[in-house]
């Protein structure tokens, strides 16, 4: 028997819509790039991108840990990338940074989450979260490891209503994963101090890339031609060359640099003019 509530709509993978009912994969949109160099490094890589190669990496992902099902494993450490959203939330949980995130999670909606593993679980395995709807399991798990779903009856996605609750909850310093560039501005506008990442930038407009640049910390430039333009000129800071992440603010900065000052791999470290390009990225540019 299906369940016709059990609905979970994501962007993902040269942002295709796609759209997962009772653990299945529904419908698979046409991707907007052909190519991305962190798509090759999936478990169940994506090279070149099509609608299929999608479908079928976005299968392996159900069957590997649930994701969109009850059975979504919620907690896993170590980084995937060096400089992700999830992954810079996550070092700066376990440095004192933050005492909480606010992430959004299949299965749940929005999250605050205040552990490392839990931060990584979620948003180490999720990306362009549109809609979802609420299962338990799922919820349960994120509460049994200390976190708090606000929004378990409907598993709404409400970013600033999250920060809300967070700061009603006795947390002070937030991080928080947007993809609106309205959210940005509405939690800089209520909670100041907030350090905002926007996530998921792929084929936003120049003006919504300068709403991003004015009031995140960080933005991560995925496939977005607007972003490189716009963020990129403007920040203090680029950290990585193929899928760059833009500090645009003294605390983003201070944060990538703690990251950097406790993680073993080698780096290079040069002065240029931002942003920097590898030729390296995702191909098209949107």
């Amino acid at each position: 028997m299906t369940n016709d509530s059990d609905e979970h709509v994501i962007e993902a993978i040269g942002k295709c819509r796609i759209v997962i009912r009772n653990g299945s994969v529904v419908e698979v949109g046409p991707p907007l790039i052909r190519e991305c160099p962190l798509a090759r490094r999936f478990a169940r890589s994506v090279d070149p991108i099509t609608s299929e190669a999608v479908q079928e990496n976005i299968s392996h992902r159900i069957q590997a840990f649930g994701m969109c099902t009850s059975r979504r494993k919620v907690l896993m450490s170590g980084d995937f990338v060096g400089f992700g959203a999830s992954e810079l939330i996550s070092y700066g949980i376990s440095a004192g940074m933050f005492d909480s995130a606010v992430i959004a999670c299949d299965g749940a909606g929005t999250v605050i989450a205040t552990t490392p593993e839990l931060v990584q679980g979620i948003g180490g395995r999720m990306s362009g979260l549109v809609q979802t709807s609420p299962l338990p399991g799922v919820i349960a798990a994120i509460e049994q490891n200390g976190g708090i779903v606000p929004f378990r009856e409907t598993a709404g996605i409400d970013q600033p209503g999250g920060v809300g609750i967070a700061f009603a909850s006795g947390y002070s310093n937030v991080a928080v994963t947007i993809t609106a560039p309205s959210d940005a501005r509405s939690i800089r506008t209520h909670f100041s101090d907030v350090f905002i990442i926007a996530v998921h930038t792929t084929g936003i407009t120049p003006d919504e890339a300068r709403v991003l640049a004015d009031h995140a910390d960080i933005v991560t430039s995925c496939a977005s031609r607007a972003v490189r333009d716009v963020a990129g000129k403007k920040a203090l800071m680029q950290a990585g060359s193929s899928i760059p992440v833009f500090a645009m603010t003294q605390k983003a900065k201070d944060l990538i640099l703690q990251k950097v000052a406790v993680t073993r791999d080698q780096f290079l470290v040069t002065g240029t003019d931002l942003p920097f390009d590898a030729d390296s990225g995702p191909k098209p540019l949107v």
